[in-house]
């Protein structure tokens, strides 16, 4: 049967394979797992390695436990000497004693200088004479005044008084019951000088009448000192 053809033989080799193509994915999956596999020992053969430089900064680093014997074999630090009059929980000095409770001193008290008189200088003394300015009585066109002359020392003393006002007229003026003295007159300024003493610790009343002028003078004196009452 010379005739007839045998049908081809499938092939084996490549293109059987190419013709298959679960069989490459097959293949590869069990690459993929054997591969797997190795890398998992080899990661747990490895120990991890010993660092032997400083640890990183901001880390705590170990101590070792401490124990009852190694806080008893510890030298304590030495406290400094306590002095006498410091307490050893204080740092700063003794508190000092209050002036109120010190003692008062023994001796004679001395008077600060701004109290005592100074050398030479007498301590201003009162006027023998002085005066009080005064109006008695008031009426249309003029008035009576006075100056009371009182005398603080311990002797009889002459006067003499001196009162200025802005124009007017003086009409009279004159002392009761005693000597008249002498009165002068000049551009609207009076004097009037004692015609007798007044007596020590005494006073004397010198009264006088005005017209067309103010009540209040400009100025008023006896012996010089200013008259108060104006």
């Amino acid at each position: 049967m010379s005739g007839m053809r045998r049908a081809p033989r499938p092939s084996h080799g490549p293109a059987a394979i190419a013709s298959s193509p679960w069989i490459v994915v097959c293949a590869g999956l069990v690459v993929m797992v054997v591969l797997l596999f190795v890398a998992l020992g080899a990661y747990r053969g490895r120990s991890p390695a010993v660092d032997d430089g400083p640890p990183p900064a901001g880390l705590p680093l170990p101590q070792a436990p401490v124990t009852p014997s190694d806080l008893s074999s510890t030298p304590l630090p030495e406290r400094a000497p306590v002095l006498p009059g410091l307490s050893p929980r204080a740092s700063g000095p003794p508190p000092s004693t209050p002036a109120m409770s010190r003692p008062p001193p023994v001796g004679p008290t001395v008077a600060p200088t701004s109290l005592r008189p100074s050398a030479g200088v007498p301590p201003q003394q009162p006027p023998a004479v002085s005066g009080r300015y005064r109006v008695v009585q008031s009426f249309d066109g003029g008035f009576i005044g006075e100056v009371l002359i009182v005398n603080a020392s311990g002797a009889d003393h002459g006067w003499t008084v001196r009162f200025d006002f802005a124009g007017g007229r003086l009409v009279t003026a004159w002392v009761e019951g005693v000597p008249q003295g002498t009165l002068r007159q000049s551009d609207g300024s009076f004097t009037y000088v004692s015609g007798v003493d007044v007596p020590a610790g005494g006073s004397v009343a010198l009264r006088f009448h005005l017209e067309r002028a103010s009540t209040t003078p400009r100025g008023c004196t006896v012996d010089g000192v200013r008259c108060s009452g104006f």
